[in-house]
């Protein structure tokens, strides 16, 4: 495996940094105020300017859809490995994946309609979403069910006639509580006598469709995650065209798997590119700062977390350039352990190191004065976003047991004689 970067890559990288210093990072502070303002002024979920004023700058620097792999409708997509090293970069503030439209969960579902969908469904949906001009989410999990086994989810998609009427009760639905979100990719079951994997489906459902009701936001350890936000929606006798189901009826897991292989792997690029941040952070503050007679950084306790932490990063980097290549040269499928281990190992040491960092800015770690708190409580979450640790482990470890089975040789009935 060769992971070094093409001069294509370099010649993005380099294009990308010089945009993260130019307008991502001087703009962090007017980010969050503004959302701050909307919030003050009763509506948190107004999209924020200066997002919008960036999206023309990225494009025009050729910055645009480049996660979306083989795809004509989006000639600038990149390979999972070339991507990495750039969604890693994007990774260091929460906010800029969007600026580039490069951001979950439009990613994933920008994936699932261009590999899944119809031409018609990709006209009216795959096209605004790539020119960035709406949002989307994805319904899958409910609060009443244990969602980290799929096959559990209860929403119905029933057909009638030339109809489908889909009723549930879905949350965490990232990305719904934008104005601008207009459509949803909806996972339920048509089938409950079917075989376990093939009783559900996945449906584009419009936003605006009667029927569909918002809830609440939810919050993440206190955060309401504006103007972005997770959703908990009431859907009930919500009518859709049979023409929207995607794909078949009982194809639900296969597009799942199709969809989350790419998301998991951006989610772990950009939890790098956060773990690096925190790294940064965490040296700058130490360098900077004087306890007991010394420079803290001089103390030994730190010194063996910055080594670690640095040793963490590489691995994990490491590790997630693996799955990238093996995407992009075997498939998502032949890839599904190198796809777990980094879901369990990339927010994990992302945490770890974040947590350092926290504590070595004191009591300024906890506050909103750097991004360290709001980055451990998005990290925290991704080791339950698009599949909890334990079911990664379980999956993991399933297919390490698989290589060592012990074949049954025949049992020969030992020869007895005559009485």
């Amino acid at each position: 495996m060769d992971f070094q970067y093409s001069d294509k890559v370099e010649q993005l990288r380099a294009r990308l940094l010089a945009f993260m210093d130019e307008h991502i990072y001087p703009n962090e502070w007017r980010f969050h105020d503004e959302v701050a303002r909307n919030r003050a002024a009763g509506n948190p979920w107004v999209p924020t300017r200066i997002i919008e004023e960036l999206k023309p700058k990225a494009r025009a620097a050729g910055l645009w859809n480049l996660f979306l792999p083989r795809s004509p409708r989006a000639p600038e997509g990149l390979s999972n490995l070339e991507y990495a090293p750039l969604c890693e970069i994007m990774g260091r503030v929460s906010f800029a994946a969007e600026v580039f439209n490069c951001s979950a969960p439009d990613t994933g579902n920008m994936e699932t309609l261009e590999r899944y969908a119809s031409e018609e469904l990709k006209d009216r949906w795959l096209e605004p979403l790539l020119r960035g001009e709406i949002r989307s989410a994805f319904l899958m999990t409910e609060p009443e069910v244990a969602s980290s086994d799929a096959t559990n989810i209860q929403c119905r998609i029933e057909r009638d006639g030339d109809h489908y009427v889909i009723n549930g009760r879905k949350w965490w639905s990232s990305g719904a509580g934008d104005p601008r979100c207009a459509v949803y990719i909806v996972m339920g079951k048509t089938d409950p006598d079917a075989p376990k994997h093939q009783q559900q489906s996945m449906i584009v459902v419009p936003a605006d469709t009667p029927g569909i009701r918002v809830l609440r936001p939810l919050t993440v350890f206190g955060w309401d995650d504006a103007p972005h936000g997770h959703m908990e929606i009431l859907l009930e006798n919500v009518r859709v065209p049979a023409s929207n189901l995607i794909l078949g009826e009982g194809r639900g897991f296969e597009i799942a798997q199709g969809r989350l292989g790419p998301g998991r792997i951006h989610h772990c690029m950009r939890s790098i590119g956060m773990a690096e941040r925190a790294l940064e952070l965490m040296c700058r503050r130490l360098n900077s700062r004087v306890a007991f007679g010394q420079p803290i950084a001089r103390q030994s306790v730190w010194q063996e977390r910055i080594a670690e932490a640095r040793c963490m990063i590489e691995q994990a980097r490491l590790l997630t350039l693996k799955a990238a290549y093996m995407m992009d040269t075997v498939g998502n499928k032949a890839a599904r352990a190198e796809i777990a281990m980094i879901k369990i190992v990339a927010p994990n040491i992302a945490c770890q190191i974040i947590d350092w960092a926290i504590q070595a800015h004191g009591g300024a770690g906890v506050s909103e004065d750097f991004p360290l708190a709001y980055a451990y409580a998005h990290q925290r979450t991704l080791r339950l976003a698009d599949g909890p640790d334990e079911v990664h482990r379980n999956s993991l470890a399933k297919l390490e047991l698989s290589k060592y089975l012990v074949r049954q040789e025949p049992v020969e009935m030992p020869v007895t004689r005559g009485c």
